[in-house]
């Protein structure tokens, strides 16, 4: 179906939480979290929560109907409320369903929510007694390269590992990521971080998997944030235009048919998902990269930042640590990549992190985003992945430019 079949979709209301490392704040359970955020962004929409018709709230960690006790928080309506896990894409997820209801005509107002309650450490699963999801890629990878633990830097480590073997990359330009969005992460309240380290501490931090440091890793956090979409018809209704920021493009692509025979470490952990839903938003909005002013991209791991400038087209394949001597990247360069931070020191609260990737680029896009503020910022890209595997890259615009 052509795009211009669609009803418009706009963002009108976006709020977070501070992230959190998980545990640090005594009685802040998940519905405190998704209190916070989903009244923060009904109030920035300036709606109660009666208007909303739909509800999609994603979380990897927790009980089964999670999703209706954390909304519950903003009111017991009888509403169709949706629980959504797809890893850590899971808050892209729950948006890309949210803004579904309301492109094929269903919805006038959909509310997206997303949060965490991490435990501290390296991920782990939390069934022992069924196949793990991600069995047959852990797999095929260590037929490529000697298994390690834990899996998640194993796997985004032998991906940036194979880029250095294929085209001279070092584990400099992955540690110049790291330095670049602790940088960033300075100039956010929300962060988990908000400390700039140098790059020889960067370097010199706990190594984890070659060539990946601690600093170069995204950490477990606690944390929820929320959108609320809307109809054209919703946005002149309650006079909105001035703050909504459309959805101009948006994408879910999941494991393709070389995903596993690929006999590649960089595909294994996506790239090729991320590159065809990124061709697929480009082709929906009328957009390429040049167009693009700001990227909040899936930096799980600095590696995976440096592969998928390559997957978004920002550069040739192979290119990436071009772009990153460049200073291409950041602050006076082509793009400005995790303004908030990213992954890497804005945190990483599985459900919440697509929502907050929303919420960073709405602000930017608003030009609201004080000291993060990329200036004249018209086009917004979104890249939020999950391995096993699920890729959402979402294009956004300005309702009134």
């Amino acid at each position: 179906m052509q795009q211009s079949k669609h009803h418009k979709v706009f963002v009108v209301g976006v709020g977070m939480t501070k992230f959190e490392k998980p545990g640090r704040k005594d009685g802040w359970d998940y519905p405190q979290m998704a209190k916070e955020s989903g009244t923060k962004a009904l109030a920035d929409a300036g709606i109660g929560f009666d208007l909303v018709e739909q509800a999609h709230v994603g979380y990897v960690y927790g009980e089964s109907t999670a999703g209706q006790r954390a909304v519950y928080e903003l009111g017991m309506t009888g509403i169709p409320i949706t629980n959504v896990n797809n890893n850590c894409s899971t808050g892209s997820t729950a948006l890309y369903l949210a803004a579904q209801a309301i492109r094929g005509g269903l919805a006038d107002c959909t509310l997206a929510l997303g949060f965490e309650k991490m435990q501290p450490g390296s991920l782990s699963s939390s069934w022992e007694d069924r196949e793990q999801p991600m069995m047959r890629h852990m797999l095929a990878l260590a037929e490529i390269w000697e298994f390690a633990m834990p899996p998640a830097p194993y796997m985004f480590g032998a991906a940036g590992r194979e880029h250095m073997d294929k085209y001279g990359t070092t584990a400099e330009h992955f540690a110049k990521i790291g330095h670049k969005n602790h940088r960033h992460s300075v100039n956010n309240p929300y962060a988990q971080f908000q400390r700039e380290y140098s790059l020889e501490e960067i370097q010199d931090a706990q190594s984890i998997y070659e060539p990946l440091t601690k600093l170069m890793c995204s950490p477990t956090s606690d944390g929820s944030a929320a959108a609320i979409l809307a109809s054209e018809r919703f946005v002149e209704e309650h006079d909105l235009a001035d703050q909504a920021v459309e959805i101009v493009g948006q994408a879910m692509v999941t494991d393709l048919p070389g995903t596993l025979e690929s006999g590649s470490a960089i595909t294994l952990v996506g790239a090729d998902m991320s590159r065809r839903a990124a061709d697929l938003v480009y082709e929906q909005a009328q957009i390429s990269a040049d167009d693009v002013d700001v990227i909040e991209l899936h930096d799980c791991f600095a590696t995976n930042e440096l592969l998928t400038y390559e997957a978004l087209s920002l550069c040739a394949e192979g290119e990436g640590g071009k772009l990153v001597d460049n200073n291409d990247t950041t602050y006076g360069g082509r793009w400005v990549v995790n303004p908030s931070g990213g992954l890497i020191s804005k945190g990483h609260p599985l459900g919440a992190t697509g929502l907050a990737q929303c919420s960073e680029l709405t602000w930017q896009l608003r030009g609201t985003a004080d000291k993060r503020q990329v200036d004249g910022a018209s086009v917004a890209l979104q890249h939020n992945i999950g391995l096993g595997g699920a890729a959402v890259v979402t294009a956004y615009r300005p309702a009134q430019r």
